[in-house]
C-alpha cells in the first residue's frame, strides 16, 4: 500500500527507528508518518527521488559541531526542493544493558558528531570512544551485544525503543544543543507567513566577487540567517556558497534580489522557499 492510499506520508531519514532524525522527522510531520529509516544520507535522497518516499529528513548542521558537509554536498546535486526545515533540542544520554552501571562501562558507542558533542565528559570518564554509523544503531549494537562494558550515546526515545536502561542524562558538553534539519521533497509546500530561502551559488575568482553578488540582498533589506561554504570539486580552494536568507521567491524584492545576483555568479541554484522554523525551546 502507497502512503497516498493509506493517507500517511512515508519520509526518509538517516540511521534507526529512535535516532534524532527520526524525532526529528516526529516533530515535523507528527506521529502520522511512515518511518523509512535509511543507512546513509545518499540513501535518504534516493529514497525520495526514486519516490519510495515522499520526504526526506537531514541534519544540515549543530549548534556545537557545526555543519554536515556531506548534507550540504548532496543538496547541491540533487533535484528535490527544500520544503521545510525544524530544529530538535539535543539531549544525549549514556545508555547500556539493564544489568550495566557507569563502572561495568569501558566502551561507547556513537555517531561522531554525537562522541564530538560529548567529548569533555567522555575524557573525563576515560571510556573509549568508538564512531558509529547512528545514534540508535549504536544502541540497537549494544543491545544486541550482550556485553556490560558496552554503551551508546543516544537519546531517551532510543533508549525506550530498544528496552535498554538510561545511566546518565544530559552528557552533551554544552547544554544549548541544537540539530538543524532540512525537509526535501518533489512538491513546493504551502505557503507560511514567515518564510525562509535557500540558495547556492559560486563566484569568480576575483576580488570583490562575493561582495558584489551579495550586494543585492543587502540593498533591498534582505537578511541573511547562514552562510555556508564548500569546496566546488572542479578546482582547488574555490567554492560554492550556500545562503539561507528570509523571504520567499514569491516576494517581488526576494526575486529582484535573486535576478540581480545571478548577474554576479558563475552558479546559481534556488533549493526553495519554506517555513521558516522557531527555536520555541530556547532557554
Amino acid at each position: 500500500m502507497t502512503s497516498q492510499s493509506s493517507g500517511r506520508r512515508r519520509v526518509a531519514f538517516q540511521g534507526e527507528l529512535g535516532s534524532y532524525s527520526d524525532e526529528a522527522a516526529s516533530k515535523f510531520f507528527g506521529e502520522e508518518f511512515e518511518p523509512l529509516p535509511q543507512r546513509t544520507l545518499p540513501a535518504v535522497f534516493n529514497a525520495v527521488e526514486s519516490q519510495r518516499a515522499d520526504a526526506g529528513v537531514i541534519p544540515v548542521e549543530n549548534s556545537i559541531e557545526g555543519s554536515v558537509g556531506e548534507a550540504y554536498d548532496l543538496l547541491l546535486s540533487t533535484g528535490l526542493r527544500v520544503i521545510g526545515e525544524v530544529y530538535v533540542r539535543v539531549v544525549h544520554c549514556l545508555i547500556g544493558l539493564p544489568n550495566s552501571d557507569l563502572s561495568t562501562v569501558r566502551k561507547v558507542y556513537s555517531h561522531p558528531q554525537a562522541l564530538g558533542q560529548c567529548r569533555s565528559w567522555i575524557a573525563m570518564t576515560g571510556y573509549e570512544p568508538i564512531s558509529f554509523y547512528d545514534t540508535a544503531g549504536a544502541v540497537r549494537y549494544v543491545r544486541e551485544s550482550g556485553d556490560p562494558a558496552c554503551a551508546a550515546i543516544a537519546s531517551e526515545r532510543a533508549a525506550r525503543i530498544y528496552g535498554l536502561k538510561v545511566l546518565a542524562r544530559g552528557i552533551e558538553d554544552y547544554g544549548r544543543n541544537y540539530t538543524r534539519f532540512l525537509v526535501v521533497g518533489r512538491e513546493p509546500p504551502q505557503a507560511a507567513q514567515r518564510t525562509k530561502t535557500t540558495v547556492i551559488f559560486s563566484v569568480s575568482h576575483k576580488p570583490g566577487a562575493l561582495y558584489r553578488a551579495l550586494g543585492p540582498l543587502a540593498e533591498r533589506g534582505i537578511n541573511l540567517t547562514k552562510i555556508e561554504s564548500r569546496p566546488t570539486r572542479a578546482r582547488p580552494w574555490q567554492y560554492h556558497f550556500f545562503v539561507d536568507l528570509e523571504g520567499s521567491v514569491e516576494e517581488e524584492r526576494v526575486r529582484g534580489a535573486l535576478a540581480e545576483l545571478a548577474n554576479h555568479t558563475l552558479f546559481i541554484k534556488v533549493l526553495g522557499s519554506y517555513p521558516m522554523a522557531q527555536l520555541e525551546d530556547l532557554d
